[in-house]
Order: C-alpha cells, then sequence, then structure tokens
C-alpha cells in the first residue's frame, strides 16, 4: 500500500489553483475540507478531471486532520494505492430523514459480500437520522463483517453538511460506502470516549425518533437550558459541551448522544440519533485527561492483533464536541494516536457530527457521539 497528501488552505473563491501530482495513480482518494473549501475551491472538481479512474469521495468536516495536526477551513486529500486489494464504491441518496434506514439497507446491499472484508460509509450529517441509517445497515451486513465511518460535520454552525460522490461530487442527502476486497487487506477498529457522566439517571418520557421532547415529564428544552446556564442562548452548539449517555436496558453498553437542532416552541432538541421513550438517560461533562487517553485507547484497540507498528494507514474521526472541549490541546489527542502507530502511519481524518463504528471487535456496529472512532489498514 503507498499513500500521499496534499494539504491546501482555502481563503477565498479563487484562492487555490494549485494542481495535485501525486506519485502514483491513485485507486482511491479521500478528501476532507471544510463546506466552503469542498464547494468553491474546485480542488474536488480538478482532483476528478486529473484522476478519472480513482475512485473520489469524502466529506464536509468541523475539523480536518493530517498527520498530527487539526485545522479549519482547509482541504486535505489522501491518495491510496493497494497493492492487490480491491476497493469498489457505492452510493445512495437519502430524500428524506424518515427513509434513514431503508437506505441504509439499500446501501449495503448494493455490495458484492463474496471476499468483501470491509465497509466504510461516509453519510450527511445533518439530513439523516444516524441511529435509523446504521440499524439499516446492519440489517442487511452478512454474519461477521462490519463497518465503520462517520457523519459529515460543519463546524460547530449545523447549517450545510456535504459527501462527494463519486461522479456527481459534492452534494448533500447522500450516504457513499467504500467495499474493500481481497485477503491481504487487513483493517481493523476502534472506538472510545472519555466523558464522564454525572448526576441522576433520568427517564426519557416523550420522544419521536431522534427529536427529544421531554425527560422526566419535563420539557428537555428547559432542562438543558438549566444546565448551560449563560450557554443556553448558544444551543446547540453549547449543548455538545454536555451530550447525554443513553441506554435502553439494564446491563446494555450505553451509547452517547449529541445535539443537532434546537426548536424552542416546541422546547425539544433534535439528536444524531434515536432516543427511545423509555429509556435511560444521564448528562455527561468533559474530562480533557480521559478524552486524549481515550484516543490512545482506540488507536491500541485498532491496531489489533496486528502490531501497532503495522499499520499504514489510519482514518480518524473524532466528534465535533471533542475538539470544542479539548480547544488548543485538540492536536493532543491526535499526537497520542500517532505515539501509538509511530511515524511511518498515514494519518487523515475529520471532526464530525457522529461516528460509526462497533464497541468491540465482531460486534455489531453503532452510531456513537464524542468518541474518536479510527479504522487502521494494513496489507501483508
Amino acid at each position: 500500500m503507498k499513500s500521499e497528501q496534499v494539504f491546501y488552505k482555502y481563503q477565498s473563491e479563487d484562492q487555490i489553483k494549485t494542481k495535485a501530482d501525486f506519485s502514483f495513480n491513485p485507486d482511491l482518494i479521500l478528501i476532507f475540507g471544510s463546506p466552503l473549501a469542498l464547494k468553491h475551491s474546485g480542488v474536488v472538481e480538478e482532483l476528478r478531471k486529473t484522476y478519472t479512474d480513482s475512485i473520489i469521495t469524502g466529506c464536509s468536516t468541523s475539523g480536518e486532520i493530517i498527520g498530527t495536526s487539526v485545522y479549519d477551513d482547509t482541504l486535505v486529500a489522501t491518495a491510496v494505492k493497494f497493492n492487490s486489494s480491491k476497493v469498489v464504491y457505492n452510493s445512495i441518496s437519502i430524500d428524506k430523514v424518515e427513509n434513514s434506514r431503508e437506505s441504509g439497507n439499500k446501501l449495503i446491499e448494493k455490495f458484492d459480500f463474496d471476499g468483501l472484508q470491509h465497509i466504510f460509509v461516509l453519510s450527511d450529517g445533518l439530513n439523516v437520522n444516524g441511529s435509523e441509517l446504521v440499524k439499516g445497515i446492519r440489517t442487511a451486513l452478512p454474519h461477521k463483517l462490519n463497518v465503520t465511518g462517520g457523519l459529515a460535520g460543519d463546524g460547530a454552525d449545523f447549517e450545510n453538511t456535504y459527501v462527494i460522490e463519486n461522479k456527481e461530487l459534492v452534494q448533500s442527502k447522500i450516504v457513499t460506502a467504500l467495499g474493500f476486497y481481497g485477503d491481504d487487506i487487513k483493517i481493523n477498529y476502534g472506538s472510545l470516549g472519555g466523558w464522564d457522566s454525572f448526576g441522576i439517571e433520568r427517564q426519557v418520557t416523550k420522544s419521536e425518533a431522534n427529536v427529544l421532547y421531554e425527560i422526566d415529564h419535563s420539557p428537555a428544552l428547559d432542562l438543558y437550558e438549566a444546565f448551560l446556564g449563560d450557554q443556553a442562548s448558544n444551543l446547540p452548539a453549547s449543548g455538545l459541551l454536555f451530550p447525554l449517555s443513553l441506554r435502553t436496558s439494564s446491563g446494555e453498553e450505553p451509547v452517547v448522544r449529541t445535539i443537532l437542532g434546537v426548536n424552542r416552541e416546541e422546547k425539544s432538541l433534535t439528536f444524531a440519533g434515536d432516543l427511545p421513550e423509555g429509556a435511560s438517560v444521564k448528562f455527561m461533562k468533559a474530562n480533557v485527561d480521559r478524552l486524549i487517553t481515550g484516543a490512545e485507547d482506540a488507536a491500541k484497540v485498532s491496531s489489533r492483533p496486528l502490531k501497532t507498528s503495522d499499520v499504514e494507514l489510519a482514518i480518524l474521526i473524532s466528534c465535533v464536541g471533542r475538539k470544542l472541549v479539548l480547544k488548543q490541546m485538540v492536536e493532543e489527542e491526535v499526537e497520542a494516536v500517532q505515539d501509538v502507530f509511530g511515524e511511518t502511519a498515514t494519518l487523515a481524518g475529520f471532526y464530525s457530527y457522529g461516528e460509526i463504528a462497533p464497541f468491540l471487535k465482531d460486534a455489531r456496529c453503532e452510531l456513537h457521539n464524542q468518541t474518536m472512532t479510527i479504522t487502521t489498514f494494513t496489507e501483508q
């Protein structure tokens, strides 16, 4: 496997004219960038014209990762050439949020499962119900085949997210998937958080899919505003600092849910994934040291059973909430990942509105928020 990266700084609509000249003809080009850079820089279009045979996909972000650096308002293109492995691209449109589960199911059914090792998914971050999308993906997956990926971001603005469709380029309301085939490619993953829950456990008493109306029979927005105090006026962005830990049954591994939108008239909150009525929730807050340790541990898990030094490419998808909490320390979580893999591994990725991964090897994939999710690639 060979990989090279090109970094672009976006400043104005006519600023980027640089042509990317990779030293090989890539099988795959992954592009992560701010919404403005993706839409107006011309880089995606230029790469499509130059590398006509390459699969090109990617998405908008809440921050771009290249190596151990984290940027905003940039674009990072990572080109990959496989030795013997094969990559196949598929995509699907989501015309309505209510069709998220059906879209996830149909997307996975497009793949030939013979020889398929792993699927990597990138989705619109706003025009989708992430947990329903993942449920649809799960129902179509053969036994022991798994999926990782994430939801596109838009800084902390929650206005527009985009995914790169291989031929039609930058679009909203689509989900893309990459299928990796061959006996030589080894793909692993790890997903960990590092947030602390606090306060009493509460119950979801009124909700509809990913819209939360009441907690303990009180308006969800009122409860959140009470916790946020002066920061309540900055919702939904300030809600990223206080996600919810959710479990639907006792003994179940909790998942984290992050706010994507607010309806002040209905006093409701829209989350990245479902919050079923009767589920138990607790508020969470950040622990900076644990966030960085969580990223390090995700890297260790994602390299098993190989040696950490064997990792050739790692795609990092971390939640925008982590970035807002870590602030000037945000690069420390990426550096912690690089320390695990060593200098030879290529690191690319983005800050997201949701992460898709199993908790453990061979477990079912879930929608997460506030995690560092890492997918590693090695060709033997």
